[in-house]
């Protein structure tokens, strides 16, 4: 895609630029191929916007673009080579007689040969260049700048959508809960139909029916199970059996039960019981497997429902217990969709002030189709644009003509993507590589969009995180993502399946999902998704072997799944340029050496693998590495040594069996900006040497029942602004030096022994503390009187803390007076301020 190739390219001129390259280049290469590099990105950079209009009309040009994304890719492989060597060779001139012999044996690179490899690599590629730039005169393209928009615009924030966004489906909603609750067919079991095409808010409907009280106090259980094109009859059985019994129907090792136990097991759950089930976004037309599944699901009790959505006619007839309960869902009225639009495209009364912006508007909300998503989504683009060329281009776009069939995407919703900047169309696009109806977290995708150079900072300063965080915040107010929620520290959030569509039809020259049908992957794929490794086990090696440049392999799984070692093999043998590998719930015993090898590697994700007890100390060569995770790795016996060497860490989940972390090895990444430290059962003491860690701004230290202090050193950490401690039973707060952080967050939970909230630990964020969230400290007694001073704090949350909610009553509390401040305070649960339930 042209917008790839225009983001590449950006990336590689800013590289090119840097002080950085230009040493690097000095001592490893021929610096005026370099220059030239440069001046052919320029060149060809300046007509890819002119080149993306005409693309559609011109298979010549298609093809061009195809063959400059090679190159480009190409490119930046070369410089990344250049960035290792660069970032090698500082860590060896830093350090001492040892490290410098260590490290060299780290590198079997001879400083000659390299130079000579990379200028030969070089001259292909400026030739290459040559020959596609001169295709810019062959496809008579011109230059044109992007016209950027400005990221980080006024954003309300998180959870965006609310039940005042959710407009005309009151009718609808009432019409589906009279059916759930009163229906007038003779058979135990009702099938309930909601269909429509996608963006017509199928599963919000389904969502609203599913958490009304009415439905909820009729049926003994609810269950909701998203299908997808996935109709395989186990796995919908494992989802049926987890949703009904919250998982522990199943021993440890689900995944050898046979079908026949399965199927007792959900009989089981569900025999006799008036249950309502929701199976989400169905396409599946075959009708023997339908009633095979449905004759499982008929032990329940009578009046049990189930409701369907799908966006196909002929499943919605199929499957339906009669006519009648087939819910055809319409478009909402015209005047509805206006309203959305201006609620979001304008601030409050601005629609008044630009009269010829809402003339504009009200033609594009009459091209949405009275769909609501494709109304929001337009004019979350939108937002405090008052340029009236921005909005024409909208309503005259050449997409608004595509024809489109009943599993098309929406014009509208391709329209909005391409207002994106090119950065954000990117980020949207490698979404894709997540499952359908994937729970994202914020800091996994960030720090994924951070390993393949997503991030840009337009001045220069900005870190590379809040980056993320404004482009988490764009795509969720053009709905591209949705249903942000903070979840212990971090936010989780999800996408709709249509937008999900959208993200795979427009990265499929580069993303791929590898499943047990799949018989070619395309030379040019870039991205390797694996969401169930147990059924390519076999194939993978071979369905790989065209493929020399992979840049991401991810394997997702619902559950713990045993990876093969022709799998593991394939990724660290063959694909030599990983940017970002993850592995998470892979379980395998052993990590082979050669991880060291993948010298561009910047993502690795190990969690929750239980099996491995051991890392190669190679791994610590990775010094581009920027995120590690090993959260969940409850088995490792001891961290590799060499960490130090890992001076591009910015992001460190660990896990570990050790009762002591040792001095000179975490400590000394001067990079890391988060630092998660969870489920080490026998770790009684943290490093003492934190004060290195200047640049660290998140600290989680999550059950570590047997650790019993923080080190001094911890008030060195100038930069931190989230403290999490939870779970650490034994942990106290002896008597310190007061802390130089200023905090924004600070979380305590799960602290037994803890009897009061230290001073020494807070009081130099009195001017920054903006959230205090105490929770199950049993022994906590009362508040620090300094509180009282904390001028910025916004939120106070106790909760299972009885001597401290006793103290902080507001009629009769003693330390009521030290948090009268507070806008918000919520004592188990209760808004103390408001006497309302939160």
């Amino acid at each position: 895609m042209t917008e790839f190739s225009l983001n590449i390219a950006e990336n590689v001129v800013e590289k090119l630029g840097s002080l950085e390259y230009e040493e690097t280049s000095l001592a490893c290469c021929n610096e005026d191929e370099l220059k030239k590099l440069k001046h052919s990105m320029l060149v060809i950079k300046d007509v890819l916007i002119d080149a993306e209009e005409k693309r559609s009309n011109s298979p010549e040009l298609r093809l061009w673009l195809k063959q400059l994304n090679h190159v480009f890719y190409d490119a930046e492989d070369v410089l990344d080579e250049l960035e290792v060597e660069n970032l090698r060779r500082q860590v060896i001139d830093r350090g001492n007689f040892y490290t410098r012999k260590v490290l060299r044996c780290f590198s079997s690179s001879n400083p000659l040969i390299f130079r000579t490899t990379i200028g030969r690599k070089l001259k292909r590629i400026n030739k290459r260049l040559d020959a596609i730039a001169a295709g810019n005169v062959k496809c008579r393209l011109t230059e044109r700048a992007e016209e950027r928009r400005p990221l980080n615009r006024e954003r309300g924030t998180h959870s965006f959508v609310h039940s005042a966004d959710i407009i005309g489906r009151d009718e609808d909603k009432e019409k589906i809960i009279q059916l759930l609750l009163h229906p007038s067919d003779e058979e135990n079991i009702s099938v309930l139909p909601i269909v429509g095409i996608g963006g017509m808010g199928k599963t919000t409907l389904a969502k609203m029916a599913y958490n009304d009280e009415r439905v909820v106090k009729h049926f003994q259980f609810k269950m909701w199970v998203y299908v997808s094109r996935d109709f395989d009859k186990k796995r919908l059985m494992e989802k049926l059996i987890i949703s009904a019994t919250g998982g522990v129907g199943f021993g440890e090792d689900n995944g050898a039960m046979e079908v026949e136990e399965m199927q007792t097991l959900l009989r089981e759950s569900i025999r006799d019981k008036r249950y309502f089930l929701v199976l989400d976004d169905v396409w599946n037309d075959n009708l023997a497997q339908w009633e095979e599944l449905k004759d499982l699901l008929r032990v329940g009790a009578r009046g049990s429902r189930i409701m369907v959505t799908t966006r196909s006619n002929q499943v919605a007839s199929m499957i339906g217990t009669a006519p009648k309960y087939v819910h055809n869902l319409q478009g909402v009225r015209y005047d509805e969709c206006l309203s959305l639009f201006v609620k979001y495209a304008f601030k409050e009364g601005q629609d008044k002030q630009l009269p010829n912006l809402l003339r504009i508007g009200e033609e594009i909300v009459k091209k949405c189709g009275e769909v609501p998503l494709a109304v929001r989504t337009l004019a979350g683009q939108l937002f405090l644009n008052t340029d009236e060329r921005d909005w024409n281009l909208i309503r005259d776009s050449r997409l608004w003509k595509v024809e489109q069939k009943e599993d098309d995407i929406l014009p509208a919703l391709r329209v909005s993507y391409e207002q994106l900047p090119s950065c954000l169309k990117r980020c949207f696009a490698y979404c894709s590589l997540f499952p359908k109806n994937y729970e994202y977290n914020d800091y996994e995708l960030i720090q994924f969009w951070m390993a393949h150079g997503l991030l840009q900072s337009s001045d220069g300063e900005s870190e590379l995180e809040d980056i993320g965080s404004i482009y988490l915040k764009e795509l969720e107010y053009g709905c591209f993502l949705q249903d942000f929620r903070d979840l212990y520290g971090s936010l989780q959030f999800g996408m709709l399946d249509v937008m999900h569509d959208l993200a795979l039809s427009v990265a499929q020259d580069e993303c791929f999902v590898v499943t047990a049908n799949s018989k070619r992957i395309e030379k040019s794929v870039q991205h390797i998704s694996i969401p169930d490794p147990d059924s390519v086990r076999q194939d993978f090696p071979m369905l790989s072997q065209d493929l020399d440049q992979v840049r991401t392999v991810f394997i997702h799984s619902d559950k713990d799944v045993l990876t093969s070692n022709s799998i593991l093999e394939t990724c660290l043998s063959r694909f030599k340029y990983l940017r970002a590998l993850n592995l998470s719930r892979s379980q395998f015993k052993e990590l082979p050496k050669k991880i060291g090898k993948l010298k561009h590697l910047r993502y690795l994700d190990l969690s929750w693998n239980h099996r491995i007890k051991r890392l190669p100390n190679s791994i610590c060569k990775l010094q581009n590495l920027q995120t590690l995770f090993l959260g969940g790795c409850d088995e490792i016996e001891e961290l590799p040594r060499g960490m130090r060497y890992m001076e591009s860490l910015r992001f460190l989940w660990l896990a570990t069996r050790q009762a002591s972390l040792p001095r000179d090895e975490i400590g000394c990444l001067k990079s890391l900006r988060f630092l998660w430290i969870a489920t080490c059962e026998k770790l009684e003491r943290l490093f003492e040497d934190m004060e290195n860690l200047s640049a660290l701004r998140s600290l989680f230290i999550v059950t570590c029942p047997s650790l019993n202090s923080l080190p001094p050193s911890i008030k060195y950490l100038t930069s931190l602004q989230d403290l999490h401690i939870s779970g650490c039973v034994a942990l106290n707060f002896p008597n310190q030096e007061a802390c130089e952080f200023k905090l924004k967050k600070l979380v305590l939970c799960f602290l037994e022994a803890v009897e009061e909230l230290p001073e020494w630990l807070i009081r130099g964020s009195a001017d920054t503390l903006k959230n205090l969230k105490l929770e199950f400290c049993p022994a906590l007694l009362e508040l620090p009187a300094c509180l009282k001073t904390f001028s910025a704090l916004q939120e106070l949350r106790i909760l299972g803390c009885p001597r401290l909610a006793e103290r902080c009553d507001r009629e009769t509390g003693d330390d009521w007076e030290k948090i009268a401040h507070i806008p918000k305070v919520i004592v188990d649960n209760v808004d103390v301020i408001n006497q309302t339930k939160d």
